[in-house]
């Protein structure tokens, strides 16, 4: 006992926490952190005088009230309310920010309960730190009138302004402004997109984004070798929303990765509606030259009205997700990516909705079977050049004994089932051809001294691959086989002309021709059929114009 005592008195005095052991109701652990078990006359918002106590991690009793917790030192009101908008009526907010904590009231127990429910099983992150969240003792919150009190208040009365619906959108707009301008929000959004590996569209920006408010206008392009968007919402409180739930989400499965910051742009103009910019609240804007109107764009997607319910329809791609309002975000049987907002696992599983396949292949489910190929005609750079326009072909094998079948080794199993989407059923050297997953893992090359015929290719280091490139515009020119072609690198010596005589010697008739009065080193050719299209991607990608200068040919979904 003495023994005990000695270690004890010089355990208090030296390390606090084995004090805080030995005295276990002066705090509790939360989470596996240290936390403080009670706020001793805090300073809450300024007031000296209130005394606060805090909650322990064992708090599971259903309450309005909301305890936030390791939240970071420069979070702002708006912020923080922001968590709680998805599940219903925010009514009131209490910032200790001495304290990196804050407490969150919601107008019923059950709107509570579904947002305590949603982040139990995701982390909360805002400004990139992971927060924590749960119930608190109280039952209701009392705040006083403090400054800072009042900055809480005038953002949730923006907040609330908008979801009641009883006031005129004009006063709502600027109530919003109003209560966001105090803390410095703007209602436009700059969007970068890192690692950019699969296509991501403005239609598919506006199908996330639009879930968290009314999305006015979009302006996308790449700077820096990187894919970004300037979006602008009708209220600044959805920016803040959207900011707070989609920043450093994947948009597919490990890629495509959202990293959101408020512009300093209050406003953005829009001179034109088409596949790089839009804005909806004028659909009477010009497409601009050289690309499609908004019509044509929408009658490719299949879809009538101004903004497609589904942007992929068309392609046979996956449906879009939904929000449940009250009961936090719904999953749709989707794996990988923004799989809780139900995105799409990636726009490369545009075979798995069509063939009842769920999610994405496995890493190494990349070789795919071609069959009924035109054996006299078809070779493997004819593979090559045509599968190598929805993915970076790595082997290509013709079947020695079964010439009309073929393996081809994409990179990866999602540019494989991008690849088959597209290509299965499509008409090459006058026989559609069949796609499938192969059982084979890799394409082998042949071992020395083998009989090959030159059957067997390995393109795995070809200066022709298009999207090894992180950032590449490649990613966001994946359409499907069309009888329209985009040409590029086209040197100023070459005439309209020399192109036409240039494809129809390809054995198709060119229907029509137009170069880009902005850009002559790019123009539009139009086949009779999408198999004579086929036909001249294959022999014209990469043929040398002269000057150095090679063409870059790729399915359009503009028509002429």
């Amino acid at each position: 006992t003495t023994l005990f005592r000695s270690i004890s008195a010089l355990g208090r005095r030296r390390f606090p926490l084995f004090r805080r052991l030995l005295h276990p109701r002066r705090t509790s652990l939360c989470n596996g952190r240290h936390c403080p078990g009670y706020f001793s006359w805090i300073k809450a918002n300024g007031n000296d005088s209130k005394k606060f106590k805090g909650d322990s991690r064992n708090v599971t009793v259903a309450s309005r009230v909301i305890h936030v917790r390791q939240l970071p030192s420069d979070v702002t009101e708006a912020e923080v309310i922001s968590l709680g908008l998805p599940f219903g009526k925010v009514t009131n907010l209490l910032m200790l920010k001495g304290k990196n904590q804050a407490f969150l009231e919601l107008h019923t127990e059950e709107a509570a309960n579904a947002m305590v429910n949603y982040y139990t099983s995701i982390t909360a992150i805002l400004r990139s730190q992971p927060i924590f969240i749960q119930f608190s003792n109280h039952k209701e919150l009392k705040t006083d009138n403090s400054p800072n009190q009042a900055r809480a208040l005038a953002a949730l009365h923006a907040v609330n302004s908008v979801q009641s619906g009883n006031i005129a959108l004009s006063a709502s707009a600027a109530a919003v402004d109003a209560g966001m301008t105090m803390a410095g929000q703007s209602p436009v959004l700059r969007i970068i997109v890192e690692n950019l590996f699969y296509p991501v569209t403005l239609d598919v920006l506006n199908q996330i984004f639009s879930k968290f408010g009314t999305v006015l206008k979009i302006i996308t392009f790449t700077k820096n070798n990187q894919f970004q968007a300037l979006l602008q919402y009708a209220e600044p409180v959805s920016a803040q929303h959207a900011k707070m739930s989609l920043d450093g989400q994947n948009i597919y499965n490990a890629c495509c990765t959202l990293r959101i910051d408020f512009s300093k742009l209050t406003s953005l103009n829009v001179k034109y509606n088409n596949d790089k910019s839009r804005d909806y609240t004028r659909p009477d804007l010009p497409s601009g030259d050289g690309q499609p109107s908004l019509d044509q764009t929408m009658a490719a997607f299949g879809a009538p009205g101004l903004i497609s319910t589904n942007p992929y329809a068309g392609a046979g791609f996956p449906p879009a997700f939904a929000i449940q309002q009250g009961g936090g975000l719904s999953v749709q049987g989707v794996h990988g990516g923004l799989a809780h907002l139900g995105i799409p696992a990636a726009a490369a599983a545009a075979a798995a909705s069509r063939m009842g396949m769920h999610g994405l292949g496995s890493p190494g489910n990349c070789v795919l079977l071609v069959s009924n190929l035109n054996a006299e005609r078809v070779t493997p750079h004819c593979l090559f050049i045509l599968f190598g326009v929805y993915g970076d072909v790595q082997r290509v094998k013709i079947l020695f004994n079964k010439k009309e079948n073929a393996l081809v080794q994409m990179a990866d199993g999602n540019q494989a089932q991008l690849a088959m989407s597209h290509l299965n059923g499509q008409r090459l050297s006058g026989k559609p051809i069949r796609i499938t997953l192969s059982k084979h893992q890799t394409v082998q090359l042949p071992r020395e001294g083998q009989e090959d015929q030159g059957l067997t290719k390995d393109y795995s280091n070809s200066p022709l691959h298009r999207f090894k490139k992180p950032g590449s515009k490649n990613f966001q020119n994946i359409f499907p086989p069309s009888a329209t072609l985009h040409l590029s690198n086209i040197p100023t010596a070459v005439s309209e002309e020399d192109i036409k005589m240039l494809f129809s010697n390809t054995g198709g008739i060119v229907k029509g021709f137009k170069f880009f009065l902005k850009d002559r080193k790019m123009a539009l050719i139009q086949m009779s059929s999408v198999e004579e299209a086929i036909q001249a991607l294959i022999e014209l990608h990469n043929h040398d114009l002269g000057e150095n200068h090679h063409l870059r040919v790729s399915f359009s979904k503009s028509t002429i």
